[in-house]
């Protein structure tokens, strides 16, 4: 089991943050993600607690269900079947409001379900390339909000 963290400081508020990074379609802005489709919505929020995602990404499909939603705080996923499989202990995302914007931290558990090599798999393949696939994601985040204030 690895665990992936990935940390940027996005110069915006922190609800225009976290809204932009709890719609997970948003995440398409990013080259490696194709498709995000919510399947079920979540209790009090569309992305709230109990929402189904759905993500397809350039190296995967991944089956995701939404566990703590604290707007505009931080919320906590799950990832509860994926292809390739792998085994995944959660992921969250907190904002924090610094002086210069919003500070996000994305971390994520997880291991390649490989009957052979799976550490070796997860430390040397899946943790480097989701790495930076969050950064692309958070970086299409700051892009996105940089443009609506202009």
């Amino acid at each position: 089991m690895e665990t992936i963290t990935v940390e940027r400081i996005i110069p915006a508020p922190i609800e225009q943050v976290f809204d932009w990074c709890a719609t997970s379609t948003n995440y398409e802005r990013s080259r490696w993600v194709l498709h995000n489709e919510l399947t079920h919505p979540g209790d009090g929020a569309p992305y709230g607690v109990g929402a189904i995602r759905v993500h397809t990404w350039l190296i995967g499909r991944f089956h995701e269900r939404i566990t703590r939603y604290d707007a505009p705080h931080a919320f906590d996923y799950v990832v509860d079947r994926s292809f390739p499989p792998s085994r995944h202990e959660g992921g969250s995302m907190t904002f924090t409001e610094v002086p210069n914007g919003t500070k996000v931290l994305w971390t994520s558990s997880v291991e390649v379900g490989s009957p052979i090599a799976a550490t070796h798999l997860t430390r040397w393949l899946a943790k480097p390339t989701v790495s930076h696939v969050f950064g692309r994601i958070l970086d299409a985040c700051a892009k996105d909000l940089a443009s609506a204030r202009n």
